[in-house]
């Protein structure tokens, strides 16, 4: 039996790398862990854990997007990650690849935020800036109703997921775009 230990930041960001080449996918992972990071923070949290999280939890979907979370969740046992942090990044999947529900504050944010991250990009890379620096929320809600814009959002996870966090759909917005200002020059939105 492998014995757990809890991961750092760069062993998470080397296994990230490990299993993923693709920039864009990168970029994705650090949005992600930084409006976790975030969300960690304003709830007084455990922002090292939602912030790796974050950073995994796409790990297995540029080499095997067929079997996308079922690998992350092989690829974690085997480095003896704890169970509540594999769990915590396949419950992302809940609904479309596996039947994993998110419970915790954590892996509801999780779920929600790693498709409202696509639309915040998405909404600042139409800016003339092409930063989320002078992204505003309200910018984001225009596009939103836009059904042909960033088509492949699923808006509807969002919605459920501020329902589920009991959380307004504006300040959810707002956090995203927050907390993708702090990596701004490490995923091009600056």
């Amino acid at each position: 039996m492998m014995t757990t230990h809890t991961p750092n930041r760069e062993e998470a960001l080397t296994l990230l790398r490990q299993y993923n080449q693709n920039e864009a996918l990168i970029h994705h992972a650090l949005a992600v862990e930084a409006v976790m990071r975030y969300l960690a923070r304003k709830r007084r949290a455990d922002e090292e854990q939602w912030g790796i999280i974050g950073l995994i939890h796409d790990l297995d979907y540029e080499k095997f997007p067929a079997e996308h979370c079922h690998r992350t969740k092989t690829i974690l046992e085997e480095q003896g990650w704890p169970d509540e942090y594999i769990r915590a990044a396949i419950s992302h999947g809940w609904g479309l690849c596996n039947d994993v529900e998110p419970l915790t504050d954590l892996e509801k944010f999780l779920h929600t935020i790693d498709e409202l991250t696509g639309l915040v990009t998405a909404a600042a890379l139409v800016r003339p800036s092409k930063s989320v620096m002078d992204l505003e929320a309200k910018s984001v809600k225009k596009k939103w109703k836009q059904k042909n814009f960033a088509a492949g959002v699923n808006r509807e996870i969002i919605e459920k997921g501020a329902q589920m966090l009991e959380v307004d759909l504006d300040e959810l917005i707002q956090d995203a775009i927050m907390g993708m200002r702090n990596v701004a020059d490490q995923i091009g939105l600056f």
